[in-house]
């Protein structure tokens, strides 16, 4: 049960994590020799999956290959899975700012602790997600004790203690962040998409938000993140925003391509034209949340229809890994700007797809199946 307390101090912070090191590597005894087996590669060739290497080995010389998870993916067959494949993990929920900080003076640090010290016991990298975003924040932040909206300068203060109290706490564990997240609008006739945040700080939420991460650790890598970052015309919008932030001086290191795809989309052309127009920014790249849904990509949520059931196979299983395969070519060739490539979600077993936007439909997105077992596509990725 999370206990009512005041955030605690940097240094609390710090002693919890290592102490709950300690006991992760009591209770995950077993999942040692299913990391360490990959270290035993042959010699003078790069690795395939046929060496017994996981994802994290093949692309050893080219950049992390990360995987987002929740708290209960950290144990078991699923975090046996976590270790032999990947190098980094995302919380994919547990550091955001509703499920972290869902009271004022109240932080729920449980499962975010969890995951950063398995992490740490295993010396898996941690991008931390995310500080500021317009979904999944308490709705306290925007009230004042009479339920009235706060005002400018008490938003900007809450956001200050915010950012801090997290990215204080995780200093050096988490080495780097999503600062703002989707803050640019769908509406291709706006820059910013009209949220609480904007209302009622104007632009300078996003300067401020960065400003703050930088000051609570210097030395964390700090990105813009957002989705349908490939496609040129909402490309060329948020170029605008980071464009405008360097030009200010904002300390940011890189942008972050959600990279919720389809097997529709997008087209390579698309794919390297939007690497080589960040990069010219002098922004590092990652991609930070991907997956390969077999339906055309949707947002808004509707209900299951007949056509939603699917079976994957054949030519729907085909153009998954045409895809894929693509995809990642595209990924080697420009190593020098991508700094990391992470999975949303572990495997087809649960997927946030499952049920958004269309709940009850399956999808099956990964590289994992239902059974933690390696798809077809899985070779598509790591035979080269």
């Amino acid at each position: 049960m999370n206990r009512r307390n005041k955030p605690n101090s940097n240094s609390n912070g710090k002693r919890i994590l290592h102490g709950c090191t300690g006991l992760l590597l009591l209770l995950m005894t077993g999942m040692v020799s299913s990391s360490c087996r990959s270290r035993h590669l042959a010699a003078g060739r790069p690795p395939t999956s046929s060496d017994n290497a996981g994802l994290k080995d093949v692309y050893r010389s080219y950049f992390p290959i990360g995987v987002a998870v929740n708290a209960h993916n950290i144990q078991g067959e699923e975090g046996k899975l976590m270790l032999k494949e990947f190098n980094s993990i995302t919380p994919e929920n547990d550091m955001k700012m509703g499920p972290i900080h869902p009271r004022q003076h109240w932080y729920n640090w449980k499962n975010a602790d969890r995951i950063v010290a398995f992490a740490g016991a295993y010396k898996i990298k941690v991008r931390g997600h995310n500080l500021c975003w317009h979904e999944q924040t308490p709705n306290w932040m925007f009230k004042d004790s009479d339920g009235n909206e706060v005002s400018r300068d008490t938003l900007f203060q809450r956001l200050k203690s915010h950012i801090y109290t997290v990215v204080g706490r995780y200093k050096d564990a988490v080495y780097c962040w999503d600062v703002v997240n989707e803050a640019v609008a769908d509406d291709p006739s706006e820059l910013l998409r009209d949220s609480k945040w904007l209302k009622i700080c104007g632009p300078a939420f996003i300067d401020s938000a960065f400003w703050y991460a930088h000051q609570a650790d210097p030395k964390a890598a700090l990105f813009y993140n957002d989705y349908n970052a490939v496609r040129p015309e909402k490309r060329k919008r948020i170029i605008k925003l980071l464009k405008g932030l360097l030009d200010r001086g904002v300390p940011i290191t890189g942008v972050g391509i959600q990279a919720h795809w389809s097997i529709n989309e997008p087209s390579q052309q698309e794919l390297t034209e939007a690497i080589e127009a960040y990069a010219a920014l002098g922004l590092k790249v990652q991609f930070t949340e991907l997956d390969v849904s077999v339906f055309p990509w949707e947002k808004n949520r509707r209900s299951l229809k007949p056509s939603d059931k699917v079976v994957y196979k054949g030519e729907l299983e085909d153009r998954q890994r045409a895809a894929y395969k693509m995809f990642f070519q595209v990924f080697r060739k420009y190593k020098k700007d991508i700094t990391g490539v992470t999975f949303w979600n572990l495997s087809d077993k649960d997927t946030w797809l499952d049920n958004y936007p269309v709940p009850g439909r399956k999808n099956y997105p990964l590289l994992f199946d239902t059974s933690l077992q390696r798809k077809a596509v899985y070779y598509d990725v790591t035979r080269f």
